[in-house]
């Protein structure tokens, strides 16, 4: 499949999606307390995308790298589990706990995607930093995202950063091109070198979306067949945004 270019309009309604969508995601880091269970944040996602209009983009969804249909509309991923974590009555958050939230919606048939890390309760300072660190990732490479730069100054801010800070990229899971489809053309890896990789040019979307681990970034599919957890059980965090290239630089459509 090949890069896909977005017209201004297809752009203008992607920035539609992601406000509803950035909208969903702060209120439900504010229903995420001690003593709720995923589930519920599940069920939340669902009622508030199809009251702003919205379709959740990841209910059913069916990519052929999953044996079978996700069977929710938010990904709501524990502590270890850094990405697609099932959610469940059974998982009830603690203080203390790493939750990342990724959500997808799909608005007048465009896609957008983006997914935040909260802590629940109180964090160490560890926990904390890892969440910190892998925000400002993200940051950093939406920075890098303008005509002529390349996929691998993406990938080079990320991990340059996320290493040099002690912490280890998930190398394995990748963002993504997105609006047509929730996964599209080209991959867009947490590592990489300045000026390889495809080129950037106006009217690419791209899901940007750094995932790092506190210590090993040796991941395992998780006995639920969607989640990936990390090896040994280190602690992750996920931060995604949809961004769009355009003659000035980009457009983050998921702030």
């Amino acid at each position: 499949m090949a890069i896909t270019i977005k017209t201004k309009e297809e752009i203008e309604i992607l920035k539609e999606g992601g406000k509803i969508l950035a909208e969903v995601l702060r209120d439900l880091v504010k229903l995420a307390k001690p003593g709720v269970s995923t589930g519920f944040l599940d069920q939340k996602a669902r009622e508030m995308i199809l009251a702003r209009g919205a379709e959740p983009a990841f209910l059913n969804y069916h990519p052929t790298f999953m044996d079978k249909p996700y069977p929710a509309a938010l990904c709501a991923s524990l502590n270890n589990v850094i990405v697609h974590g099932l959610p469940s009555e059974k998982n009830i958050l603690k203080d203390g706990d790493i939750l990342k939230l990724d959500l997808g919606v799909k608005c007048k048939n465009l896609f957008t995607d983006a997914a935040i890390t909260v802590g629940i309760g109180e964090l160490t300072e560890e926990k904390q930093k890892l969440i910190d660190i892998t925000k400002m990732a993200l940051e950093l490479a939406i920075n890098e995202v303008k005509p002529g730069n390349h996929i691998g100054d993406i990938g080079f801010a990320i991990d340059n950063y996320v290493e040099s800070s002690g912490f280890y990229v998930i190398e394995i899971l990748v963002g993504h091109g997105v609006g047509h489809a929730i996964h599209e053309e080209p991959n867009v890896p947490n590592y990489g070198k300045k000026g390889k990789g495809p080129e950037l040019k106006t009217g690419m979307v791209i899901a940007i979306e750094p995932m790092v681990a506190l210590k090993s970034k040796e991941v395992q599919l998780s006995k639920d067949g969607f989640g990936y957890e990390t090896l040994g059980g280190s602690l992750s965090a996920h931060f995604e945004h949809s961004v769009a290239v355009t003659n000035e630089g980009n457009i983050v459509l998921t702030r």
